[in-house]
């Protein structure tokens, strides 16, 4: 059974505290089990604390014990009552309306892929979006990769490579190289946190990582409980830290164009300029093309 928001008073009704002193695995209650309402709570409360009340108008007031914006000020921003608001962040079954996900996602300040990750784990379509497209052939995309010059190639929907060209092969030395082999792993997430040859090919690691970790967070979120997109999360999280680290941050991010710099072992400092398609209705494929800058 869940609560919708508007069965909830705007002011008044049960206080935040008495809210919080409801039975829970900390109180000796059932706890709550990992769930997309649980994912949506820590998402919603993990942007609430890096939003300054400065940065929405509202005067700094008395000292803070946790950063960030309060859960009541939130609350009061969205026009919904703080009781509702504190269940959504807490995990509980609380039936939330498109229309009250909008006013979140204002109230946060989200850009555009965050709003859109948090629609998704709602599991609703945000008024906003347009209807997509539909008819595409994705093996029209894929052959379109033998036609570029430039280093190309496409992602599947856990970011393995379905295909590639000559000139992408010389130049991700440990990923796309080497013989054509079935059985070897051409993972885009695996090569770059599991390969050493990663970190010295990309330059900047550091930050490319985490960047892409924010990409594959927003992109994985329509088939995040799919057997093969679950399994490469774990296995990522328990075979690299910096990942691990990274997925905890709950960083969402467009898959954005921009230069991308490579130390190649035989052609030396290489810088590109990405070009990231997505084929209209079949957004669980990316054409990348990498152009020189």
């Amino acid at each position: 059974m869940t609560i919708a928001e508007s069965s909830l008073p705007r002011a008044g009704g049960p206080s935040v505290a008495a809210v919080q002193s409801a039975p829970s695995a900390a109180s000796g209650g059932a706890p709550l089990e990992a769930s997309p309402a649980r994912a949506l709570g820590e998402f919603i409360r993990a942007h609430r604390e890096r939003l300054s009340p400065q940065a929405v108008g509202l005067p700094p007031g008395p000292r803070r014990r946790t950063p960030g914006l309060r859960r009541e000020e939130v609350a009061q921003l969205c026009g919904v009552s703080p009781t509702w608001y504190t269940w959504i962040e807490q995990g509980r079954p609380v039936s939330a309306s498109a229309d009250a996900l909008a006013r979140i996602a204002v109230a946060l300040q989200l850009s555009r892929a965050e709003r859109a990750y948090l629609f998704e784990l709602a599991g609703e379509r945000d008024p906003a979006e347009p209807t997509p497209a539909s008819n595409d052939a994705p093996a029209a995309l894929i052959s379109t990769v033998g036609l570029v010059h430039a280093p190309a190639y496409v992602l599947d929907r856990q970011w393995n490579a379905l295909a590639w060209n000559p000139p992408a092969a010389d130049l991700f030395v440990g990923w796309l190289d080497g013989p054509p082999d079935p059985a070897r792993e051409r993972n885009l997430l695996r090569y770059t946190f599991m390969e050493p040859a990663a970190r010295t090919l990309i330059v900047d690691w550091e930050t490319r990582a985490r960047r892409l970790v924010a990409e594959f967070r927003a992109d994985s979120i329509r088939h995040l409980n799919d057997g093969p997109t679950r399994a490469l999360i774990d296995a990522l999280a328990a075979g690299s830290e910096a990942f691990g680290r990274f997925w905890a941050s709950q960083d969402v991010g467009e898959r954005e164009g921009g230069q991308r710099a490579f130390d190649h072992p035989l052609h030396g400092r290489l810088v590109y300029d990405q070009i990231t398609l997505r084929p209209a209705h079949r957004e669980d494929l990316l054409l990348v093309v990498l152009v020189r800058a």
